[in-house]
């Protein structure tokens, strides 16, 4: 071990540990829970800490030397060295205050290493004077929030386009199946599955475009603004060059807040991209949940559709076959909903001039984007892809059901056609027989009626047809 001092005296920190007695202390204080900081997080922040180093060196306000040995140090954190360094809780103090220091100790450590000194020396770089330079935690991790969000959406942006792809194929597949619409959990008028698939994809896309536009706010970033947004420590130019050359590494258009104290009070940004995700988990639910009732069976259900086996339903009813892939979707939007009742009470509470929850918000707004990510990605690959259409058996619920008697009434009349359906419910016939046998229309007229084309669309009624119907049954109308 070797010993750091720190304003509360004296610390051990392991010998070759890059981190010092900052990190340390947070690792002893804080042992909650298994899960730690996000990687994407450390990366986004030592980001931010390469593009200060560049910018102070700039404005000459930091040694040339120093500032290069920072951005080397930066350059091996993000190709992926001393990623063992950045092992702390995701709950531990307000702000993400560790989180900040971390990678402050660690670049400092690293820097002062290549310059010839020994790790825990501080001998030529500083955490706080020189890798913090202009820069508080309260700026930047807010700042790399933001662009671990940007850059998490940007894997989840091509499952969604993918599923609602996989979801219009369905659609044209299915275009010309006519079915029972259910309304109330009753039988409604027809339509046809091609039209159902067709509303899950426009609601996939919806639901995907309300997220991108979410995410537009985290262009916009509050860096330079320091402690409470004032912009006390940094130069004049620091904030806007900083931004600049935030832009330039990570290819981002990312802009100077208009006013970074309020960038500094407030996350209700980051608590809009997560809303998002929750209205598309609550969306997702409701498609996926119509695909397990339209699945269910495969002879006591509804069997309308048969979703891919992926593996035994049962450890005791042999053959059962389960919507498994569904289930675990709807466990994730579960979790999406849950995260985002954390990330709303983390926002609320927006002290002052600094919300100190961002630990928790980043957290919970990580796990959110990368679990739909990839259980979007499950979703289409397992189940969407593969799900069959039966087309009897919708055909067979179809004509046994009361769905086809509304497209009746503007030829036999609304009277006429309950008493027909009341008829047909009762001796276990199909309304078109019922009207075959009476006799009411003739089958050629009937199936022009009941044709896909007329009972799924908005169309004007066949006053020809209506005219025939009358003319060879007058008892009808």
């Amino acid at each position: 071990m070797r010993i750091e001092k720190d304003v509360l005296g004296k610390v051990n920190v392991p010998d070759r540990a890059f981190y010092g007695s900052f990190t340390a202390r947070a690792m002893h204080n804080f042992q909650i829970s298994p899960y730690k900081v996000h990687p994407q997080l450390i990366f986004s922040q030592t980001i931010i800490k390469k593009a200060a180093a560049k910018v102070n060196a700039q404005l000459h306000l930091l040694d040339k030397k120093y500032s290069n040995a920072i951005v080397v140090a930066c350059d091996e954190i993000l190709s992926g060295k001393y990623a063992d360094q950045f092992s702390l809780d995701v709950f531990q103090a307000g702000a993400g205050t560790p989180i900040n220091m971390n990678v402050n100790e660690v670049i400092a450590n690293r820097a002062n290493q290549l310059l010839g000194a020994k790790l825990g020396s501080y001998k030529f770089i500083h955490p706080n004077n020189h890798v913090n330079m202009a820069q508080s935690t309260n700026d930047t991790i807010p700042t790399a929030l933001a662009m671990t969000t940007l850059f998490l959406l940007k894997k989840l942006h091509p499952e969604l386009v993918l599923l609602e792809k996989s979801l219009q194929k369905k659609a044209q597949q299915f275009k010309q199946i006519l079915k029972t619409g259910r309304t109330h959990h009753e039988d409604a008028v027809p339509i046809t599955l091609g039209q159902e698939f067709a509303a899950y994809a426009e609601t996939v896309k919806n639901a995907h475009a309300r997220i991108y536009r979410s995410s537009d706010a985290l262009l916009s970033l509050g860096i330079g603004g320091t402690a409470v947004g004032t912009g006390i420590t940094a130069h004049p130019q620091y904030a806007q060059l900083v931004v600049k050359e935030l832009g330039r590494l990570t290819k981002t258009l990312f802009v100077l807040s208009k006013d970074s104290i309020q960038k500094t009070q407030n996350v209700t940004d980051f608590a809009a991209v997560s809303s998002s995700l929750s209205l598309f988990a609550q969306d997702l639910y409701k498609i996926t949940e119509d695909l397990a009732w339209l699945n269910s069976g495969p002879q006591a259900g509804i069997a309308e559709i048969t979703l891919p086996e992926v593996e035994p339903g049962s450890s005791i009813m042999p053959g059962k076959i389960n919507p498994s892939i569904i289930e675990a979707v709807h466990m994730v939007c579960f979790e999406i909903m849950g995260n985002n009742h954390s990330i709303a009470w983390s926002s609320t509470h927006s002290l002052l001039e600094l919300n100190v929850y961002t630990p928790l918000i980043g957290f919970k707004l990580f796990e959110s984007i990368e679990l739909l990510t990839r259980a979007a990605h499950m979703l289409r690959i397992h189940c969407i892809d593969g799900i069959v259409a039966n087309k009897k058996r919708c055909e067979e619920l179809l004509y046994k059901s009361t769905a086809v008697a509304t497209a009746l009434n503007p030829y036999l009349g609304y009277s006429l056609i309950s008493s027909i359906v009341h008829e047909a419910l009762q001796k276990d016939k199909s309304i078109k027989e019922v009207i075959l046998e009476k006799k009411l229309v003739d089958k050629k007229d009937l199936d022009i009626i009941l044709s896909p084309k007329s009972m799924t669309r908005p169309g004007k009624i066949d006053k020809k047809l209506v005219e025939n119907i009358k003319k060879n049954f007058p008892k009808v109308i």
